[in-house]
């Protein structure tokens, strides 16, 4: 076995050894968890350094240090751990052969984009509902959903953080799922193509998140 088949075969292995649908509940939830956090913690800390304001806020008061994390916790972390668990759901299908590797890719991009949008959707009108967002009119948090998802794939908000963070959660799932598409084909592929796919679908979401964003 040539040492691109090695590799493929090692990233199968360790997808299907931390987020198999068949381990217990608790392990698979605590696997996403850490999954989505790993994803999650460096595009903010990235966020917080490169974009004007909020370093500055976080460090100046305690309440707006609250309702900052109060968002990660309610929204940025639910939305990571939701849309990571659905491609991998949508991955172990895949490895039980109930779905051809090329329908999985094809099926990926856009139940990531719509869980995504659909997630936020939902939870800036609770967040108004709950806690005052949005001057606690859940129409007014709908109206302003879709243009703060159109700036997400320019970094300009924390939906941006969140976005980054499931497609930087999602590199390795998308390699896993091209090489398999790849290997049926009976293609030789090289890590070094695998991971340059897992780019060019990692730029497709973030384009699709725009255009569907300004149909809103």
């Amino acid at each position: 076995m040539d040492m691109a088949n090695v590799w493929r075969s090692n990233l199968f292995a360790c997808l299907d050894r931390h987020f198999s649908v068949h381990l217990p509940f608790t392990r698979f939830a605590r696997n996403m968890a850490l999954l989505s956090l790993a994803g999650l913690m460096p595009v903010l800390a990235l966020y917080i350094a490169l974009v004007p304001g909020p370093g500055g806020h976080l460090g100046g008061s305690g309440t707006a240090l609250g309702r900052f994390v109060r968002q990660i916790v309610t929204n940025g972390l639910p939305v990571v751990f939701v849309v990571n668990a659905l491609g991998l759901i949508l991955f172990a299908k895949l490895r039980a052969r109930r779905i051809a590797p090329l329908h999985a890719l094809a099926l990926d991009i856009p139940a990531r984009i719509g869980a995504f949008v659909g997630l936020h959707l939902a939870i800036y009108p609770a967040s108004a509902m709950l806690f005052g967002s949005f001057g606690g009119d859940p129409v007014q948090a709908l109206r302003v959903t879709g243009p703060t998802l159109a700036q997400s794939a320019g970094f300009g908000n924390l939906s941006g953080v969140y976005l980054y963070a499931t497609l930087i959660s999602a590199l390795p799932l998308h390699m896993a799922l091209v090489g398999q598409v790849l290997g049926q084909q009976h293609r030789t592929v090289t890590a070094h193509a695998l991971i340059a796919a897992a780019l060019l679908i990692f730029a497709a979401q973030a384009l699709f998140l725009t255009v569907l964003a300004a149909l809103l």
